[in-house]
């Protein structure tokens, strides 16, 4: 793979932080169209359940976002990418990564 922006770099670094936190499953980060970041882990409780992107994409949402430039997801098997296109559009780029950071795959949305 490719080397990362420093700028994607940091959303790793986010992702990973956030799942490493509580331990969960997956771990997302986002980048806005101001540059601004977002991120979140799997939520799963007994009456509450979101995948780590949702998660970082509603912060986004709450904070005013109308689109995303960049996703990261750290320790996902698989991704369902339907919240990022309906804030970003469809072609916004998303990196799987292993636990240790690690670029598995580049997609677009």
């Amino acid at each position: 793979m490719t080397e990362l922006s420093q700028e994607d770099n940091k959303l790793v670094t986010l992702a990973r932080g956030a799942r490493g936190r509580i331990g969960a499953a997956e771990g997302a980060a986002i980048r806005d169209e101001m540059g601004r970041t977002y991120s979140g882990a799997t939520v799963d409780q007994p009456h509450l359940r979101i995948t780590a992107l949702e998660l970082a994409v509603a912060q986004a949402v709450a904070s005013g976002a109308t689109g995303i430039e960049c996703v990261v997801i750290v320790g996902a098997a698989a991704v369902d990418t339907a919240c990022v296109v309906d804030l970003g559009g469809s072609g916004v780029p998303v990196l799987l990564c292993a636990s240790d950071g690690t670029v598995q795959e580049r997609r677009l949305s």
